[in-house]
């Protein structure tokens, strides 16, 4: 058991928690959410032992142990991969290397042969004559080929890393483990493996993400860190953010009957529950469901920002034509064969295994880069607003927000400062906020300010690339919601799997060898068998 007894976190003279008392109990796994700036990073670092509070402790039961994944990336590049996950259990690596140590002594003493004796039984205890074996099947499930088990970290790329620091917090079966954003830099099929291994996860998961579905799959509990506390709530986040609307719409509704509100409050968390029973990744954990209280939940404070999306006119019938499309990067494809014909309304999520076709590809059909071969051409009654993976570009000169934005004005009624401060007050930017300089932008804010350009362009079609990147999970709940509702066609890339699952109609993979082009949605697709074996026969 893990508990927080009077934690209180100061800065000037700003509080981020105050006197918060909670308990992390086994077998639970707790996602920490909060605005952006309510110290979910910084309440980790303090349960890991990283920060110390302003006042209040922090206790975790004697003999149990606790393990962090990584953030540093880099932080390992001295050692071998195979010593770096087994690095994860430091009492167990600490006896290994003594008893390596002592091994390696030419003058092997009695008092050695003591040591050793004692240290062997201790070993044997913490399971360790199969720690290498158990750390290798880590490595090979989160898709780390054996062949690099003995190489340096420092040999290995990016999202190679990110799997064997994440195999590091899990190995040894930690009794709490905590994450921070543990899905970055992941692909699909690794998120899905850890998906599960943490839904069946038998000790304490505590975890800050911004990817609803992976909340979704794995949390028991929702701890929100809101008014300087933290509160648990029994069930996921899509239960929690339903519940905390559901409790703010009641609250505004004073002359509602008590009775009527009860009887709201059954049905809803019938409905959420009977959901929770059908999906695909319900295990015996998500019977902590029948718990839920909607009671328990009370209105957030946070501010939801209102993104809306309007066509100027609706499209014709001709969208997009491309003809056998290629790009080739230092002489190699990163996408061929492209051959599609996008209908109005289509709601497309473009996939790929190498993000980099991913990039290019939008640059290509954006004007951005010349394709190696083949053609692409817009209809004529089509208008386009593109949010691309890298916004820094839109954002060099020191212009206010409000100048920043009326570049982007196609008229003189857009050009009126009211006119351009209801975009940006659509995106928080309100007051003061709305003068700040463009290019000391957040990365959050700055993808707002994208969002605002795209919403006053009205245009038919919306391309967007991994456009969850750097937002809080307000701010995507808004953008997702949005979406749904758009009338126009929408050309799209993420790793959000809500994203992905709740807007695409339909999936266009590109590969070296070609593209897979299915009207299905995002969970069918990849889950098809038939699509699967053509996928592998693609990828040179």
């Amino acid at each position: 058991m893990l508990s927080v007894n009077n934690l209180s976190v100061q800065f000037g003279k700003r509080f981020l928690f105050d006197e918060v008392n909670i308990t992390f109990s086994p077998g639970n796994c707790y996602g920490i959410i909060g605005a952006n700036g309510a110290g979910k990073s910084t309440f980790l670092k303090i349960l890991a032992g990283k920060m110390e509070p302003n006042a209040g402790k922090v206790h975790l039961e004697p003999g149990k142990r606790l393990s962090v994944l990584e953030q540093n990336h880099n932080a390992c590049d001295a050692y071998p991969v195979l010593e770096t996950v087994l690095r994860g259990n430091k009492t167990l690596f600490a006896i290994k290397s003594e008893m390596e140590a002592i091994y390696a002594k030419e003058d092997f003493s009695d008092a050695d042969g003591e040591r050793v004796g004692v240290l062997q039984l201790e070993f044997e205890e913490m399971n360790g004559w199969n720690a290498d074996s158990e750390a290798a099947t880590l490595l090979s499930n989160l898709g780390i080929e054996e062949g690099l088990h003995y190489q340096q970290m420092a040999d290995l790329d990016g999202k190679q890393k990110v799997r064997v620091l994440l195999a590091q917090a899990l190995f040894g079966n930690p009794d709490v483990l905590i994450m921070d954003e543990p899905t970055n830099d992941l692909d699909y099929e690794t998120i899905v493996w850890l998906e599960h291994f943490l839904a069946n996860y038998d000790h304490t998961v505590i975890v800050v993400s911004h990817d609803r579905h992976f909340l979704d799959a794995v949390c028991t509990h929702i701890s929100d860190i809101d008014f300087g506390k933290i509160s648990h709530y029994s069930g996921n986040y899509s239960f929690w953010y339903e519940s905390s609307q559901l409790a703010a719409r009641q609250r505004a509704q004073q002359n509602k009957k008590a009775e009527e509100k009860k009887k709201e409050l059954q049905e809803f968390i019938a409905r959420f529950s009977a959901n929770v029973a059908k999906s695909k990744q319900a295990t015996s954990r998500k019977k902590m469901i029948e718990k839920l209280n909607i009671e328990e939940i009370r209105p957030s404070s946070r501010r939801y920002p209102a993104i809306i999306f309007e066509q100027e006119r609706e499209a014709g019938d001709q969208i997009l034509n491309i003809d056998n499309l290629a790009y080739h990067l230092e002489g190699a494809p990163l996408f061929s064969g492209v051959n599609i014909n996008l209908a109005k309304g289509d709601k497309v999520v473009i996939y790929s295994k190498d993000s980099r076709a991913i990039s290019a590809f939008f640059q290509v059909i954006n004007g951005e880069l010349p394709a190696s071969s083949g053609r692409y051409q817009w209809g004529v009654t089509t208008t386009q607003a593109y949010l691309p993976l890298d916004n820094d570009p839109y954002f060099t000169n020191p212009l206010s927000l409000v100048d920043w934005l009326r570049q982007y004005a196609q008229t003189e009624e857009e050009r009126e400062e009211v006119y351009i401060r209801g975009f940006l007050g659509k995106m928080l930017f309100s007051g003061e906020e709305a003068l700040k300089a463009s290019n000391v932008l957040s990365g959050g804010e700055k993808v707002r300010c994208m969002l605002s350009r795209m919403m006053m362009s009205r245009a038919n079609v919306l391309m967007l690339v991994e456009p969850t990147n750097h937002l809080d999970l307000e701010t995507i709940t808004a953008f997702n919601n949005s979406l749904k509702n758009f009338k126009g066609t929408l050309l799209c890339a993420t790793h959000d799997h809500a994203f992905a699952q709740s807007l695409g109609n339909r999936i266009i993979e590109l590969t070296p060898t070609g593209t897979i082009d299915r009207y299905l949605t995002f969970d069918d697709y990849m889950s098809d068998a038939s699509i699967k074996a053509q996928r592998e026969k693609m990828y040179l």
